[in-house]
């Protein structure tokens, strides 16, 4: 099965299921879909952040400072969050990442619910090379010399720029 043929829940402006389509249809059509992205941290607290694969279905070769993806059919977000965190790092046994804050994503070609989580990572990584071309830890300093020069995916700045003023209101550190 290929990532265009995971069945995925369809869901309106709530959040609430409306139906399901096959993932290439839903990108295909601007279905709003659901979507989780994890904040993962090493020991030391550095930022985890990768380039995209070229042949991600979804921004292909953008850089991400999150690590996460899609909410399968009938799949919890935290479900999602654990999967994903787990997949894309390459490891096995994470802590069950910690739900932030959700938003909705909406640009002119897509949309979908996104909740936000953190996670630490003290182990080492193995990143899936299906989904990362390169990867690196990064400290806050080094992501933010970085941000205005790399081609990011538009859906994780957003989620990056909301997660700062989340902080920054007091509501998470």
């Amino acid at each position: 099965m290929t990532p265009s043929d995971e069945i995925l829940d369809i869901v309106d402006g709530n959040d609430v299921v409306v139906g399901q389509a096959l993932r290439g249809e839903a990108t295909a059509q601007g279905l709003r879909h659901r979507c989780v992205f994890i904040e993962a941290r090493d020991a030391e607290g550095r930022l985890f952040v990768h380039r995209r694969t070229p042949d991600k279905l979804v921004f292909p070769s953008h850089y991400d400072m999150f690590v996460g993806g899609v909410v399968g059919a009938g799949e919890s977000y935290d479900e999602a969050a654990l999967r994903e965190a787990e997949e894309e790092l390459g490891v096995s046994g994470l802590p069950r990442p910690e739900p932030l804050f959700k938003f909705l994503y909406e640009s002119a070609e897509h949309s979908w619910w996104s909740y936000v989580y953190r996670v630490r990572c003290e182990l080492p990584v193995n990143p899936q090379v299906e989904e990362v071309a390169w990867h690196a830890f990064l400290t806050a300093d080094e992501l933010a010399r970085r941000i205005d020069d790399w081609k990011w995916v538009p859906d994780g700045l957003e989620a990056y720029h909301r997660l700062r003023a989340f902080r920054a209101a007091g509501t998470g550190s």
